[in-house]
Parts: C-alpha cells; sequence; structure tokens
C-alpha cells in the first residue's frame, strides 16, 4: 500500500502530516507523487476563506485526476465544515484533527473500500508519536493542543477544542531524540504556545528550561504566544529566551491597535498590554525580534480604528508582520455581523502593507555593515544557502554547510531577507 499525504496550513498541521506518515512506515510506504499512491491523504486548514477555496481545488482536482485512488481528508476542516466536505467529497475517509492515531485504522479500511470516518475531541497524545520529517533538519514538537481563548472570529478553536497540555518529560525525549539524530532546529508548536501548561500547573518558561539543558547545537524556536497567555509570566519567559540556544524572536499578535475592536474581537488583551510586554522583552533582549499578526477589516473597525492599528505598528516597527483581511468563517461570533464594504477593505490592507513594507525594509537595512552569527538550516531554492541569525531573519549566502554556524558580515537588505559574505 502507498500513499501520499498533501499538507495545506500551519506548522503543528504540518507536525500532524510528519505523525500520520510517521505512524504509517510500517503499513504502507509513502510516495512524494500523488500518481504513486493508492491512498491520498489531503490534510485541511480552514482558518481562512482564501485557504478553504485552496483546499476545496485541490481535493476537486484530485478527484478529477485520479477518480480510481481512495480519499482521505484530515484536518480542521473535518470539524469545521462537514456538510460542504460532504458535498464537496462523498466517498473520503475523514481523520479528525484529535484523532491521529486513528491514522492507520483509517488508511486501512479506505484502501479497502470503505468510507471510514473517525472525528470528534480525542485526548490523544502527540508528544511522543513518532515522525518522518520533511525537512530532517528541522523537527516540529507540538507541545499542546487547543486553547482555552474565544476569539470571536476563529473557527480553529472549534476543530482543535479545549487546551490539552502534553508531558513536560514526552516532550523532552522526543528533542533529546530529534538531537541525537541531528537536527539543528526544534521547532515548538501550538495553536498558543504560551497557553501550555495552564490546564496542568506548569508553564511554557518551565518547558524551555528543560529543552535548554539538552546537549548539542541546536537552536530553538518558540512558535506564537497569545498576549493574555503571557500576562502574568513575561519576567520568567524573558529570562529562559537569554539562553544561547533559543532564537531571540517572539511571534505576538495584536490583531488590532484599537482596544473596542480587541474587545469585539474577544481578545482579553488591550494594545497598551501588548505594547509592554514588547518594550519588556526589548529592554532586556535588545536583538529580539518580533512577528506580529493583524487582522484588517473585522466587522466593527472604524476608520479611527484602523488609524489606531497603524499607529500601533509604527510605534513598535515589528521584523515581521502577517496581514490577512477580515473574512467570516463557519460557527464564530463574528460572522453573525455585517462585514464592512470590501473596497474600504482592501484601501485598509494597501495602506498598512505599505506601511509594512516600509518598516521592515527600514529595520533591515540598518543592518548592512554588521557581522551575525548565523545558523545554515537549508538549500535556497534560488541557489546558495539559508541560514538564520539569532534573532531568527533570514540570511542568503553562496557556499555553506547546512548544520554549521558560520559568521557572516550583511552585504544586502529587502524587506524580507538579508544578503551576506562568510568571514
Amino acid at each position: 500500500m502507498k500513499v501520499y499525504i498533501e499538507t495545506f496550513g500551519c506548522t503543528f498541521n504540518q507536525g500532524d502530516s510528519q505523525i500520520m506518515a510517521g505512524l504509517l512506515t510500517e503499513n504502507a510506504e509513502m510516495v512524494k507523487d500523488p500518481e504513486d499512491a493508492d491512498v491520498i491523504i489531503i490534510n485541511t486548514c480552514y482558518v481562512k476563506h482564501p485557504t478553504e477555496q485552496k483546499v476545496l481545488n485541490r481535493i476537486h482536482k484530485i478527484q478529477k485526476e485520479f477518480p480510481d485512488k481512495k480519499l482521505i481528508i484530515s484536518g480542521c476542516m473535518v470539524e469545521i465544515d462537514p456538510e460542504k466536505l460532504k458535498k464537496a467529497a462523498p466517498t473520503a475517509g475523514w481523520i479528525g484533527p484529535r484523532q491521529i492515531k486513528s491514522t492507520v485504522d483509517v488508511v486501512r479500511s479506505c484502501f479497502d473500500g470503505e468510507n471510514t470516518r473517525i472525528i470528534g475531541h480525542g485526548t490523544d497524545i502527540k508528544a511522543g508519536l513518532p515522525k518522518i520529517r520533511f525537512n530532517p533538519d528541522v523537527h516540529i514538537t507540538q507541545i499542546c493542543e487547543g486553547c482555552d481563548g474565544g476569539c470571536t472570529y476563529c473557527c480553529t478553536r472549534f476543530a482543535r477544542g479545549k487546551l490539552q497540555s502534553f508531558p513536560v518529560e514526552l516532550i523532552k525525549k522526543e528533542v533529546e531524540k530529534a538531537v541525537n539524530e541531528g537536527c539543528i532546529e526544534i521547532q515548538l508548536t501550538a495553536q498558543d504556545t504560551a497557553a501550555y501548561g495552564k490546564d496542568t500547573g506548569e508553564t511554557l518558561a518551565d518547558l524551555i528550561k528543560q529543552i535548554t539543558v539538552i546537549s548539542g547545537d541546536f537552536r530553538l524556536r518558540v512558535g506564537m504566544m497569545h498576549p493574555k497567555s503571557m500576562m502574568g509570566n513575561i519576567e520568567e519567559l524573558i529570562e529562559t529566551f537569554k539562553h544561547k540556544n533559543v532564537y531571540k524572536f517572539i511571534h505576538i499578535p495584536v490583531q488590532s491597535g484599537n482596544d473596542s475592536v480587541l474587545n469585539d474581537m474577544g481578545r482579553k488583551h488591550t494594545a497598551e498590554q501588548f505594547k509592554k510586554i514588547i518594550s519588556r522583552f526589548r529592554e532586556e533582549i535588545p536583538e529580539i525580534s518580533i512577528a506580529t499578526d493583524i487582522i484588517v477589516g473585522y466587522p466593527t473597525e472604524t476608520d479611527e480604528a484602523f488609524e489606531d492599528t497603524l499607529n500601533v505598528v509604527k510605534e513598535i516597527k515589528p521584523d515581521f508582520i502577517h496581514i490577512s483581511k477580515y473574512g467570516h468563517r463557519p460557527m464564530t461570533l463574528s460572522s453573525s455581523l455585517p462585514e464592512i464594504d470590501h473596497n474600504l477593505m482592501k484601501k485598509r490592507s494597501k495602506a498598512l502593507n505599505e506601511l509594512k513594507s516600509k518598516i521592515l525594509y527600514g529595520n533591515n537595512q540598518k543592518q548592512i555593515g554588521n557581522i551575525h552569527e548565523i545558523l545554515i538550516i537549508e538549500k535556497g531554492s534560488k541557489g546558495g544557502y539559508i541560514g538564520r541569525t539569532n534573532s531568527y531573519k533570514p540570511v542568503i549566502v553562496e557556499n555553506a554547510k547546512i548544520g554549521e554556524f558560520v559568521e557572516v558580515k550583511i552585504e544586502e537588505a529587502t524587506s524580507t531577507y538579508f544578503k551576506g559574505s562568510i568571514l
């Protein structure tokens, strides 16, 4: 039996696909082309409407091109929009995102001609499960699943359910194994990494401390942290980020710079609290780079509220900004509100993107001539090699070896990456 897995979405979803592949290794051969497969698994993301359309288009295309192959749909779409999925792929099997251990059973039964569907919010512990890494040098470690938030625009929480933190000892053991196998970058991922341990009495800082004592030359990238989950534990978190093995990089979404909109979004933090978190990290770790997410055009966003968002961005000057135009998602509270005019939304998005480009370019230009130690993590798709600075900024160099640390001088800078020469 040959199986092909195609993945949409976030790092966590990539981790799910790697686990599915790992669980299947004793029962199936994993292939890199759907044409070679007996069973095709589409691991879906459903966080935004454009992604939904990409997923549906791919499902239709796969069925049209390979009508005789068995199809299984996994990921968030299974839980969020089952009725639409039934219409799109009426004979497909399903694997719910929290039913990952059922992968082998579902694949076997679908291969035998049954469209088995296993869904629901189970309690599978994903830490320590076998994985086949897509990049042999980078290991994705899932530390918890679900969230304890109530963001009014988010449908992912309905797919992933309530917060479940995985045991520290299992996570540490998984990371140790990955480092011993030669992984040079460990990516901690969750729907909200800062929520880790809120259901078990532990903290993300506790977990990072356990991981940084592992011997070996590796870097730890900590995934997205919700501001509300960071509050009350900021100082301890800052201390753990000072460790030499931890990238000086935090992903902390603000979503809006206006408190009224933040309240309507159910974010449970204010713009000022967000800015204070950034300020404390920068005071203690000046080289820290900041990534944030912003939703443009939430239904209650006024011109004044959008101006507040622009002002926060101007003040913070993040190093990475992910911008999304608002769109209704299934089951969310905000979907009952009328969307704002799409031309207005487009205009605001354009203004924010222009500001983003200006800020990111300005931030990076300041690095020209500076010397950084970078970790080479992969080959570039257009030649050369890609390394990461301690602040997780990408640097392209001509000749290098994956896994080595090298000193480079920054020669060129764009808004998204550097070019450097090895010293």
